[in-house]
C-alpha cells in the first residue's frame, strides 16, 4: 500500500511539473543539487545561438529527416517498416541503426518544443505508429532481430556482445521522455514503457555474459529517465544493477567493463562508450546518493580533463591502440582498443580520433554532474565542447558532417584514415554523429540555465527569453541580449519575479581573469570568483537590470610538456572559442605547418562570414618557416623567415570551404 501511495504522489507530482521537465529531470532527484527548465522555457531571440537554431529549423533537421526516413540512402526507418510487416525486405545498414532513428526523432521532438510546428507533430506520430507495429508482444524492438528471426525463425537476443540491442533500447527510452515532456502524448512513452519492462524480465534471467552484452550504454541514461518520467521503483532498481553487474564476467578495456565500475582508476576504451557510461552512471548516482559511484565518476573526470583532452574538448584521442601497456608490460592483460581514450597525454593532431558522438556524450556526462554539483567547472566543459568539439561536427549550413574531429589535416599525410576527406552529407561506414549533433543543437536552450532551491543558476550565456519557475513555484521571467560568444558583454533584464528575496547566480568561465558585474548600473563591491557561480541576492523586480563584462582577450595556450606532439607549439584562443589556420587563408604556395607565431603577436578581431555563417576572425603578423621536404626524412635547419600576415577562424568552422589543410598547434616563435 506504502509502495503505491508513493508512486500516486510521484505522478501527482510529475504532473503538476509537466511544463517544467527539460532534457534530464533532475527537479526531484534526491541527490541532485539543481533541477532543470521546462523544454519550451527557453526561446532564442537574436545572437550565435539563435543563428545556429535557425540553421537547424531550416537546414539541419529537415535534412536529417529525408536522410533517415529515405529507402535509398539510409535505411534506417525503413527497417522499422520491415519490421512492422508494411514493406519487404532484408535488414539493412548497422546494428545501432535504430538509435540512429530515435536520435532523430529527439532532434525533431526537440525542435517541435520550441516552435510548435504541427508540421512536425504529424510527422513524429506517423514514425511512432511504425514503431509501435514493429515492436513485440512482449516490449522487444530491435529491428536487426526482429526481421531476421522473422526469415529464420532463430530467437537469440543479447548474444552477441557487439551488438548495439542495449544501445537502441535506451535512445527509445530518452527520445520517449523528451516526446512526452514536449508535446504531452504518451504514444511514445508506452512504447518506451514496454521496452523496459522487457528489458527487466530479460535481465532477471540473463548469464552473467548476456547481461554484459551491451557496449555503448545508452540505456542507463534512458532507464534512469523513464523512472523520472514514471515513478517506477523497478526501473531505477533495473539501472543500478546494470551498473553493479559490470565487470562481473569477462569484459574489455574497450567497453570500460574489464573492471567493476567502482575500481575503475583510468579511463580506457571507446571514448563514446566511456562517456555514456558516466552519464549514466551520474544520473543514477542522482537518484541513490551511492557515494562509491561519485568517487568513481570524479576520478574518471579528473583523468579526462587533466590527462587527456584536447584543447578543443575533444575525447578519444585514438583510431587504434592498446590499453594497459601505460601501467606495465604485461603481455597477457594487454588489448586492442578503437576509437578511444589513450594514455595520459598521449594526443596527436592529424590522427586524433575525436568522434563526435564522445564529445557529445562529454556534454551529456558533465551536464549531470553539472546538476549534481552546482559545480562551475562542469558548465566550463559544456561551453568548450559546444563551441568547439560538438560544432566542429557539423557544417555551417547544416547538412554536412564529420565523423572525426582532428587537430590538424594535410592532404600530404600518407596513410588514408578511415574518416578522412572532407565534410559529408551521408558519412557511409557510420553515420551515427550527424542525428546526435543535430539533436544537441536543437536542445542547446536546455542547457542555459538551472534551478537550485537557492535561485537561479545561469549556465550559458546568449540571446534568449526565459520564462520558468522556481522551485517554490514562483514565476521568473528574464531577457538575455548578448553577442557572446564574440563579446563578453552580457545584459540580463528582469521582466517578472516574485516579491520574495532571491539569488541569480551568474557564471564567471574559468578562461575570464577580469569581469565586472552592475545591478542598475551599480558596480557590485564584492570579490568575484572566477571558474565559479557568483551569487547575486536581492529582492528582484520587473526592470531589474544585469551587467556582466567578461574581459576577452586572445590568449596563446601551451600544453603540459608531457604531451609530444605540442612541445614548443601553442594553440591561440579567445573566450570559449579555439581558433586554427587554415590553407584556405594562404597562398597555395604556403603552408599552414610553416606558420610560426611569435610570442608578442597583437591580434585584432575582424568579422567575416563562412557559408553565410557570422563569425569573428583573428589577424595578426606572424612568421612564415622556410621549410622544403620533399623526400628525406632529415635535413639542416634553415633559420630564415619571412613575415605574413595571418587570419585565424574558429576550430568548428573549418572545411566550410572545400577540402584544406588545417592545423591548431602552431610553432612558437620566442
Amino acid at each position: 500500500m506504502k509502495k503505491v501511495l508513493l508512486l500516486i504522489t510521484y505522478n501527482v507530482l510529475l504532473t503538476t511539473a509537466f511544463a517544467q521537465t527539460g532534457l534530464v529531470n533532475t527537479n526531484l532527484s534526491p541527490h541532485a543539487k539543481l533541477g532543470s527548465t521546462g523544454m519550451t522555457d527557453v526561446q532564442w531571440t537574436k545572437g550565435f545561438w539563435a543563428e545556429r537554431f535557425q540553421v537547424c529549423k531550416d537546414s539541419m533537421v529537415p535534412h536529417l529527416w529525408e536522410t533517415y526516413t529515405s529507402k535509398n540512402i539510409c535505411y534506417s526507418f525503413q527497417n522499422f517498416r520491415v519490421a512492422a510487416g508494411l514493406d519487404t525486405g532484408r535488414f539493412r545498414g548497422p546494428s545501432f541503426h535504430d538509435g540512429d532513428f530515435y536520435k532523430t526523432l529527439e532532434a525533431v521532438a526537440a525542435l517541435y518544443a520550441s516552435t510548435k510546428d504541427k508540421k512536425l507533430d504529424a510527422m513524429m506520430d506517423e514514425a511512432i505508429a511504425v514503431i509501435a507495429k514493429a515492436q513485440r508482444e512482449d516490449g522487444y524492438v530491435y529491428t536487426k532481430s526482429i526481421i531476421e528471426q522473422k526469415k529464420n525463425g532463430k530467437g537469440e537476443l543479447f548474444e552477441d556482445k557487439l551488438s548495439f540491442e542495449a544501445y537502441n533500447f535506451g535512445h527509445l527510452m530518452t527520445v520517449a521522455c523528451v516526446h512526452y515532456r514536449a508535446t504531452g502524448k504518451t504514444t511514445l512513452l508506452e512504447i518506451a514503457k514496454k521496452a523496459t519492462e522487457f528489458l527487466i524480465t530479460f535481465y532477471n534471467k540473463a548469464t552473467p555474459e548476456q547481461a554484459r552484452n551491451a557496449i555503448c550504454p545508452s540505456h542507463y541514461m534512458g532507464i534512469t529517465e523513464m523512472y523520472r518520467t514514471t515513478g517506477e521503483q523497478k526501473y531505477l532498481a533495473l539501472a543500478k544493477k546494470l551498473i553493479d553487474i559490470r565487470g562481473m564476467s569477462e569484459g574489455s578495456d574497450d567497453n570500460s567493463d574489464r573492471l567493476p565500475f567502482r575500481k575503475m582508476t583510468e579511463v580506457n576504451g571507446h571514448a563514446v562508450r566511456a562517456n555514456y557510461l558516466f552519464a549514466g552512471v551520474s544520473d543514477v548516482y542522482a537518484e541513490t546518493g551511492d557515494t562509491t559511484l561519485l568517487h568513481t565518476l570524479d576520478i574518471m573526470w579528473n583523468d579526462v580533463t587533466n590527462h587527456k583532452l584536447y584543447v578543443t574538448g575533444g575525447c578519444g584521442a585514438l583510431y587504434d591502440g592498446l590499453s594497459q601497456e601505460a601501467i606495465s608490460y604485461k603481455p597477457d592483460s594487454i588489448q586492442k582498443i578503437q576509437q578511444a581514450y589513450g594514455k595520459a597525454y598521449q594526443l596527436p593532431n592529424l590522427t586524433a580520433h575525436n568522434e563526435t558522438c564522445a564529445n557529445i556524450g562529454n556534454v551529456l556526462w558533465n551536464y549531470r554532474m553539472l546538476q549534481l554539483t552546482a559545480d562551475a567547472k562542469y558548465a566550463d566543459m559544456i561551453e568548450l565542447e559546444l563551441y568547439n568539439a560538438v560544432l566542429s561536427g557539423i557544417s555551417m549550413d547544416g547538412n554536412k558532417f564529420f565523423y572525426t574531429n582532428p587537430l590538424a589535416a594535410t592532404k600530404d599525410y600518407p596513410y588514408d584514415l578511415r574518416w578522412s576527406g572532407g565534410r559529408s552529407k551521408y558519412i557511409s561506414k557510420s553515420n551515427c554523429c550527424p542525428p546526435n549533433v543535430i539533436r544537441t543543437i536543437a536542445e542547446v536552450n536546455n542547457y542555459m540555465y538551472s534551478i537550485g532551491n537557492d535561485g537561479l543558476y545561469v549556465n550559458l550565456y546568449g540571446g534568449n527569453q526565459l520564462s520558468t519557475k522556481l522551485q517554490d513555484g514562483s514565476a521568473i521571467q528574464l531577457e538575455q541580449t548578448t553577442n557572446y560568444p564574440w563579446d563578453g558583454s552580457v545584459n540580463i533584464t528582469i521582466k517578472e519575479a516574485s516579491a520574495k528575496e532571491m539569488s541569480v547566480f551568474l557564471r564567471i568561465p574559468a578562461w575570464c581573469t577580469s569581469a565586472a558585474i552592475k545591478v542598475n548600473g551599480k558596480t557590485l563591491v564584492q570579490t568575484l570568483q572566477f571558474g565559479a557561480y557568483n551569487q547575486l541576492k536581492r529582492v528582484w523586480k520587473a526592470g531589474d537590470k544585469i551587467e556582466l563584462e567578461l574581459k576577452m582577450p586572445t590568449v596563446l595556450l601551451e600544453s603540459n610538456p608531457l604531451v609530444e606532439e605540442t612541445k614548443n607549439q601553442v594553440a591561440v584562443k579567445r573566450g570559449p572559442i579555439v581558433y586554427c589556420l587554415e590553407s584556405a587563408d594562404l597562398k597555395s604556395s604556403q603552408k599552414v605547418f610553416n606558420v610560426a607565431i611569435p610570442s608578442n603577436i597583437q591580434f585584432v578581431t575582424k568579422p567575416i562570414t563562412i557559408d553565410k555563417g557570422n563569425v569573428i576572425a583573428l589577424e595578426g603578423n606572424a612568421k612564415l618557416l622556410q621549410h622544403t621536404f620533399t623526400k628525406a626524412l632529415y635535413k639542416p635547419l634553415n633559420t630564415t623567415t619571412q613575415p605574413i600576415k595571418i587570419k585565424l577562424i574558429p576550430y568548428y568552422a573549418w572545411a566550410n570551404r572545400g577540402q584544406t589543410d588545417m592545423t591548431v598547434w602552431l610553432p612558437l616563435m620566442r
